[in-house]
């Protein structure tokens, strides 16, 4: 899948969550309201975590490298532009508990040593 082409994958996780919900509706008829709501937002924090860390990726930000010096990133400390050091995985986790798995280009200040995944 092209990290721009979220439309089948969302619309699918999307008829999951609304699926889901109505199967679990059916199996808990007596459900209050809190746990109701407790169900629904474990379903829609996967789709959410799902569309985060695609859009995330998709980011012309996220792969740097190619761009010209001039609009490359810089060190926030020293004002230096970065330099690659290649891709590195970042583990986030959402407020919904859901772990999002980013690989994203990581840059090192040749001046100050200062390493960070700039912003994207």
């Amino acid at each position: 899948m092209k990290r721009t082409d979220f439309d089948r994958t969302w619309r699918e996780l999307s008829e999951d969550v609304i699926t889901g919900m109505k199967e679990w509706r059916l199996q808990h008829p007596k459900a209050t309201f809190a746990e109701i709501e407790r169900a629904l937002d474990e379903r829609l924090a996967r789709l959410r975590a799902r569309m985060l860390q695609d859009a995330a990726l998709a980011s012309a930000a996220g792969d740097w490298t190619a761009e010209p010096e001039a609009e490359r990133p810089v060190c926030p400390e020293c004002g230096h532009v970065l330099t690659s050091q290649g891709s590195q995985t970042r583990q986030f986790q959402t407020q919904g508990r859901q772990e999002i798995i980013l690989e994203r280009k990581y840059g090192v200040c040749p001046a100050c040593g200062t390493g960070l995944f700039p912003l994207g």
